[in-house]
């Protein structure tokens, strides 16, 4: 547990320290966002905090080199996080020119394509998926690249799509890092299976980076991740979880919990932590289509718009998202693990705190309600 946590200082501290470089860079090569009427900042903002994340990534990968017990784990363990961190550089490259120069949507895609290929081409991809009555069904070369590349990409968009508050797409993403460096670091102490080393290094590093570009990206933000940033995030975060149960037989990976869960853990937490985001990017397609408008075409009307409409701040909105994405990763990785009425008790107890702060506070806090007074008196911008 030391080394992680000391992976996870390293990129925590790395990306806090190169993200004043980064906004330095993106400053003078005009990399800013500009105020359009769907966004809620009020004043341009510089992009290009994924050149900060990787580098945060990258220092994390040289220090856990050097580190005496994971210096020592099996060859693939490093060779599969390189393969991860070089296909992170490829997304991350393609984010700074779209952040600079605004490329066109098909143009990205075809980048995302492209690095979501380079993990396939070294063989970081789905080999196995479960059957319904618990055995392991192979998938061929062709069959594993392209629900690879379909994983991979959905959770790059979908990673990109939820950064539309100060904070909301760094905080979730380290949630579910945090979350799958459970699921991993459980299976490595307690049921001594080296598999899950590279997605417990690559998820401590994740989670760093995430922690040490939150104090710049926090309302009031300082700096914007991009899609340099959001990009890499997905990337990283759904190869990490490849590098696991996507490439070994489910019968490899025992747990106490669902093993039907263990084996499709690649795919259903990253949908799972993205499950908010998701449902919004639906609900957007149906709603503009119903319209008449392109299902590309940007407004107003997304969650985290919607939780400010009824009367959360920003920060507060961004921390209400932060618990649903908590909710259904820690309920994924729970499920995953253990079993028993424990932890029922405890997801249905997550549950009902959070739509209680969800639907209740921003009643509480309405002018005229008897504790609005006291509730209501933090200065605008805070919680």
């Amino acid at each position: 547990m030391r080394e992680y946590l000391l992976v996870f200082l390293v990129a925590g501290t790395s990306t806090y320290l190169l993200t004043v470089i980064a906004r330095e860079i993106a400053l003078r090569s005009g990399a800013v966002a500009a105020v359009r009427d769907r966004d809620v900042h009020d004043a341009p903002i510089p992009y290009l905090g994924g050149l900060a994340m990787l580098g945060g990534l990258v220092a994390a990968y040289l220090v856990a080199r050097e580190l005496p017990f994971l210096s020592g784990s099996d060859p693939f363990v490093f060779r599969d996080a390189g393969v991860v961190l070089v296909a992170g550089a490829l997304i991350c490259a393609v984010g700074v020119v779209d952040d600079i120069f605004e490329i066109d949507a098909l143009t990205k895609l075809g980048g995302q394509v492209l690095a979501a290929g380079l993990l396939v081409y070294f063989d970081v991809r789905f080999y196995y998926l479960p059957g319904s009555d618990g055995s392991q069904f192979l998938l061929d070369p062709t069959q594993g690249a392209l629900l690879t590349v379909i994983v991979v990409v959905a959770t790059i968009n979908a990673v990109n799509f939820v950064d539309g508050l100060d904070g909301l797409a760094s905080g979730v993403v380290c949630i579910g890092a945090v979350a799958f460096f459970v699921f991993c670091y459980v299976l490595t102490a307690q049921k001594d299976l080296t598999l899950a080393t590279t997605g417990a290094l690559l998820s401590a590093a994740l989670a760093g980076v995430c922690a040490g570009f939150l104090p710049h990206n926090f309302h009031p933000a300082r700096l914007f991740m991009g899609d340099s940033g959001s990009m890499l995030l997905g990337l990283v975060f759904s190869a990490s979880t490849l590098t696991l149960t996507g490439q070994f037989n489910g019968t490899d990976i025992s747990s106490d919990g669902n093993s039907i869960f263990v084996a499709v853990l690649p795919v259903l937490l990253p949908v799972s932590l993205l499950m908010v985001p998701v449902a919004d990017l639906v609900l957007a397609v149906v709603r503009r289509t119903r319209a008449g408008r392109s299902p590309f075409a940007p407004d107003k009307q997304h969650l985290h718009h919607r939780l400010l409409e009824i009367g959360h701040s920003q920060r507060r909105a961004v921390l209400i998202m932060w618990l649903w994405a908590g909710l259904v990763s820690c309920g994924a990785v729970l499920t995953s693990l253990y079993s028993g009425p424990w932890m029922w008790w405890s997801l249905g107890t997550m549950f009902a705190l959070t739509v209680a702060l969800t639907f209740l506070v921003p009643v509480l806090k309405k002018p005229g309600h008897p504790g609005a007074e006291i509730v209501g008196s933090e200065p605008t911008g805070t919680l």
